[in-house]
């Protein structure tokens, strides 16, 4: 087994290795995540102050509403119908008028709050879904590192068509490259030959 040692800078190799692990602590999407779910509690909040609003405005027009029929009721046994005031007719047809679009701006907040909780539940499940793939990374760069300590292997990652990496021996400060084509040698064969390789340093 030759000396590399000329041919691959240890400390490089260790420095890429430093910027795979800091690759893998990345927060980024966590953050940006956050921030949406920080957004859309403000705006469930503002559209439930906006809904509440609405419905006690339409409770106090439901409430006219039933004051001017009380009205007009009493207006037509005392005239009779033929000569019902026209002044009451116009005030309950407005207040009509003003419930009817109470009713319809009640409908688009309800639309909205229900899209938004949608979007909720959409972001909790995409919170927990990259949760669960960083922990995956953590416990793969944990058992990485830890079959790099024991074997002094580190294996090459970029290319998935072959089986390459280094061993690295950090006493005599030597690096050595291995390469097998894995539709050349069977994976029992392939295991062998770095085992021997590692038992050789």
């Amino acid at each position: 087994m030759g000396d590399l040692s000329g041919k691959i800078d240890l400390e490089k190799l260790i420095s890429y290795s430093d910027d795979l692990v800091a690759v893998l602590k990345d927060r980024k999407d966590i953050k940006n995540l956050t921030h949406c779910l920080e957004h859309f509690k403000i705006l469930s909040s503002s559209s439930n102050s906006e809904y509440d609003d609405v419905f006690f405005q339409l409770q106090d027009y439901e409430k006219k509403i039933d004051e001017w029929k009380q009205k007009t009721e009493k207006a037509e046994s005392e005239v009779g119908v033929d000569g019902e005031p026209e002044i009451v007719k116009k005030e309950l047809e407005a207040e009509l008028e003003k419930e009817r679009a109470l009713m319809e701006e009640l409908r688009v907040i309800n639309d909205q709050i229900n899209d938004l909780e949608r979007q909720r539940i959409c972001f909790e499940a995409q919170k927990q879904h990259l949760k669960k793939l960083e922990q995956d990374e953590l416990r793969l760069q944990r058992k990485l590192s830890m079959y790099a300590s024991v074997t002094n292997v580190i294996p090459n990652l970029d290319d998935r068509s072959k089986i390459s990496g280094h061993i690295v021996d950090r006493d005599k400060k030597k690096v050595e490259m291995f390469e097998f084509d894995p539709s050349e040698m069977s994976a029992f064969d392939t295991c062998q030959t770095i085992w021997k390789m590692i038992n050789l340093q």
